[in-house]
């Protein structure tokens, strides 16, 4: 266990205080596990040591179930017996009548499958999942919309030979299936291991008996302030090839794909595959077009190589297929036909294969490199009623004919990515202060950003994202120069709940984006803004109350912006749970979202953009201080981020947010120079921080509302979510000490500690939603006694903000080693999970937030001072 043994010894030998040293301690503890059945020395060619890293033969032992109805208590069941039944109809309606698939389907959740690894791709282009077994297993090359089917014949094989004669032939796989049985199966998966720091992945191959290692080393590029590579869909292998023999090898590396990815179009009939060649700048590219012909958004996939190449142009993946695995043994080269092949039948499949030889010397290394490209320039969503040209096409037009290029771009320039990834991670894990599970959280948890269903596309000349209110009748100018520049942005709440930009969520998740794409969060702001004047009065059925209301209401900021499957950006607010004009936390995230953004990005246009939309939405908000105390009641489920459990009165979330919204009006007046809006305001917050401090504090902290009823008591982890996005925005107590007294914030924060985090389940899971002064966790709803994952990592960045590191620190971790480490839910975070037994929707937005965590810890004193050398 050399490996494991360098890893303890790197981390165990460079404690900072007690709270890093048991950090480290379970840095190593866990890495033991997840290695334990790793039986190899081999350390792979230029792997890290921060990151995600798994034995290819672990198994893990938690398995977990999706949240069901029969999960529901008997008490919240009979509840909301009302609303089950709306649902049913509503879910019969749409699977049965219209044949569409659920935004959000109760009936059909997905299975834990513990196999997923970092996503290949840029951002917005699509994507496609490898897992960290190496499978090809989860497919969004449909805009949001996913499936989620292993294609065995997408694989890499090695081929070994000496003096002429093939020694060794592997698929590097461990399955064995059913089909493909003339190639050789069942890599011992004892001998590899995954690691995983997104953008980037590395397996280590050791090959039993051969005294040779393959690191294969996955490329993206995704890189922070990068507009224009960062939308290319297409990603680099590089294998690393050790030969630790006496004497020379001459190696092989076969990459397979199949023509599409595992849907049942793939056996449509009509697709076929085409050799290429492009020599551009002394730099030459081959291999072979995929193309993939459909009616609907067709696409091209494309693998290639730089390297001198033998690619066999169609195979049929059904059978043995023991021609194409002997046409490799027989020399290490596959036969190379010049023509295309015809195009499949109904109920035909066609593959590709592609095979690159080099010669490794003696005690030496050699490398070969592949790309994986896909081109599908034009898109249109579930309604067909428009297209859109995805980002890339600014640069590779819209034709379809970019996959060539966008190759020989990817494998010329992959090296100059990675420099720019390497420059952007090296202060982060090279801080010595931080521990290593941090580091492999904070980048792998980016992995939503490409594969959150995310769609990145041009804005077409005649748009038109105002809302139909121009700027000097207090609305936006119809294409504000960021979204002309940069385009249109959105990502799914979830794999699972399919509403893009779902706005309560991004709240937390925009974190990632403003810090490391805020082009994309203006963005993103500007097209919700647009959305605020817009005023839909069609009658809706809401699921939740059972009454009709309009789909938007003028001056109300709205959940989401549609269903992939529908027609986002033109019918939005596809959720039905609320009635718009409920969402008062909506409004109150949008100006907090505007001021941070333009903290941190001092964008004085787009300040000035926003103003009079944050002034429209903070008007709508005081429709409902009915009392005059400056601090808005809630009703019902107004609480939007946390809708199943019921407030009356002002609450610590709701309440919070308000009188951090108030502030942020405040402080945006004095930037713009508007002393009576500033007038107004202030005299609004001392009144609502009486208000608040008079009906919520009750000596340690802010009670969940002020109803008075049995519940009203429980301790809520995000009661702090205002002050949280004030000290994130740079707001020191000087700036709003009327609002959140720093007494009253660290000692709620220490009872959230105390009783959310280490009360419950021994301080190893996180921080429980709500949890009872007697320290047992609320139980009053469905959401109330769950972990969310986004939540608690804001909670952290909260607890930093105010000193409190270490707590902060181990809050966070109790998260990240559940899912990452104990309940195999690695590149498919879910939005929530219980003590025992359940998750909830896999691979969420929110956990996003985890960047909020650094933000918090680039503003600690001396931050940067401390830094590890690299090992040596």
């Amino acid at each position: 266990m050399a490996l494991l043994e360098e890893y303890v010894i790197y981390r165990g030998g460079k404690p900072h205080n007690d709270l890093n040293s048991t950090m480290d301690l379970n840095d190593s503890t866990s890495l033991a596990e997840l290695m334990s059945r790793y039986v190899s020395t081999e350390t792979g060619f230029g792997v890290p040591k921060d990151g995600w890293r798994i034995c290819l033969a672990h198994e893990f032992k938690e398995k977990r179930k999706p949240f069901q109805a029969k999960d529901v208590s008997l008490t919240n069941m009979i509840e909301h017996v009302s609303l089950g039944v709306r649902y049913l109809r509503w879910w019969y309606r749409k699977t049965q009548v219209e044949k569409k698939a659920p935004f959000i389907d109760m009936f059909r959740a997905l299975p834990l499958r513990q196999i997923y690894g970092a996503p290949l791709g840029g951002i917005g282009g699509g994507s496609i999942t490898r897992g960290w077994r190496g499978d090809f297993c989860r497919w969004q090359l449909n805009p949001g919309m996913y499936h989620y089917k292993t294609v065995i014949a997408n694989q890499f094989t090695v081929c070994l030979r000496r003096c002429d004669q093939t020694v060794y032939q592997q698929v590097l796989s461990m399955e064995r299936p059913p089909t493909l049985q003339g190639w050789n199966w069942g890599y011992c998966g004892e001998y590899a291991f995954y690691h995983a720091l997104y953008p980037r992945a590395w397996t280590v191959y050791h090959l039993p008996g051969q005294n040779v290692t393959l690191t294969c080393r996955q490329v993206s590029p995704v890189i922070p302030h990068d507009y224009k590579d960062s939308s290319l869909p297409v990603a680099v292998f590089v294998w690393d090839i050790e030969n630790k023999n006496d004497y020379a090898l001459d190696v092989s590396i076969m990459f397979t794909m199949v023509n599409g990815s595992g849907h049942k179009d793939d056996k449509s009939g009509g697709h076929w595959n085409e050799p290429f060649h492009l020599e551009k700048d002394g730099e030459s590219v081959s291999g072979v077009l995929l193309h993939h012909q459909m009616p609907v958004n067709p696409y091209t996939l494309c693998i290639a190589a730089r390297e001198k190449v033998i690619h066999q142009t169609a195979f049929s993946p059904k059978g043995t297929c023991s021609a194409l695995w002997s046409d490799l043994m027989t020399d290490g080269r596959l036969d190379s036909p010049k023509d295309s092949s015809p195009p499949t039948q109904k109920g035909e499949e066609v593959a590709a294969a592609l095979a690159v030889s080099c010669s490794v010397p003696a005690n030496s290394h050699n490398s070969v490199e592949f790309s994986l490209a896909w081109d599908m320039p034009k898109i249109t969503f579930g309604s067909r009623e428009r297209i859109y040209e995805r980002r890339y096409t600014h640069y590779y037009g819209t034709k379809g004919d970019a996959a060539p290029s966008l190759s020989h771009y990817a494998l010329t320039h992959y090296s100059k990515w990675e420099e720019s990834i390497d420059e952007w991670q090296r202060p982060i894990l090279q801080d010595g202060s931080l521990p290593a599970w941090y580091k492999s959280a904070l980048f792998n948890e980016l992995y939503f950003v490409v594969d959150g269903g995310t769609v990145w596309v041009e804005l077409p000349e005649d748009a038109d994202i105002s809302g139909g209110l121009r700027p000097e009748d207090g609305g936006l100018p119809a294409q504000p120069e960021v979204v002309k520049d940069y385009g249109r942005f959105a990502y799914l709440e979830g794999q699972e709940y399919r509403m893009y930009n779902t706005y309560d969520v991004h709240f937390y998740a925009s974190f990632a984006l403003i810090m490391l794409w805020p082009k994309l969060a203006l963005s993103v702001q500007y097209d919700i803004a647009g959305s605020v004047v817009q005023h839909d009065p069609t009658e809706r059925l809401n699921l939740m109350n059972g009454r009709y209301s309009p789909v938007k209401t003028r001056g109300v900021v709205p959940h989401d912006i549609g269903d992939p499957d529908d027609e986002p950006w033109v019918r939005a607010n596809a959720y039905m749970i609320h009635d718009t004009a409920d969402w008062k936390d909506l409004n109150l995230k949008f100006v907090l979202q505007v001021y941070r953004d333009y903290y941190l990005t001092q964008d004085e246009q787009y300040l000035k953009d926003m103003w009079p939309i944050c002034q429209t939405v903070m008007e709508t908000e005081l429709k409902f201080d009915k009392d005059g105390d400056g601090l808005i009641e809630n009703s019902g489920y107004a609480d939007q981020t946390y809708d199943g459990w019921k407030v009356t009165g002002p609450s610590a979330y709701c309440g919070g947010l308000w009188l951090a919204s108030v502030c942020m009006m405040c402080k945006m007046a004095r930037v713009l120079n508007c002393e009576s809006v500033y007038q107004r305001y202030r005299d609004i917050l001392e009144r609502g921080r009486a208000a608040f401090d008079k009906l919520l504090w009750n000596g340690k902290y802010y009670n969940y509302d002020s109803s008075g009823q049995s519940m009203s008591n429980s301790v809520m982890s995000d009661q702090c979510a205002g002050h949280w996005f004030l000290r994130a925005s740079g707001l020191g107590y000087d700036d709003y000490q009327v609002a959140f007294p720093k007494e009253k914030i660290c000692s709620a924060l220490k009872s959230v500690f105390d009783l959310n985090v280490m009360s419950f389940s021994d301080g190893q899971m996180g921080a429980v939603n709500g949890m009872r002064p007697e320290g047992v966790p609320d139980r009053s709803s469905v959401q109330s006694d769950e972990v969310w994952v986004g939540v608690v990592y804001g909670l952290a960045a909260t607890m930093i903000h105010e000193g409190m590191i270490e707590e902060g620190m181990h809050t966070a971790e109790g998260c990240y080693r559940a899912v990452w480490e104990r309940m195999g839910m690695a590149f498919q975070t879910p939005e929530a999970y219980c003590e025992k037994g359940i998750y909830r929707s896999l691979a969420y937005m929110r956990p996003l937030s985890i960047w909020a965590m650094q933000l918090a810890l680039n503003n600690r004193p001396n931050h940067g001072k401390t830094t590890d050398k690299d090992p040596p």
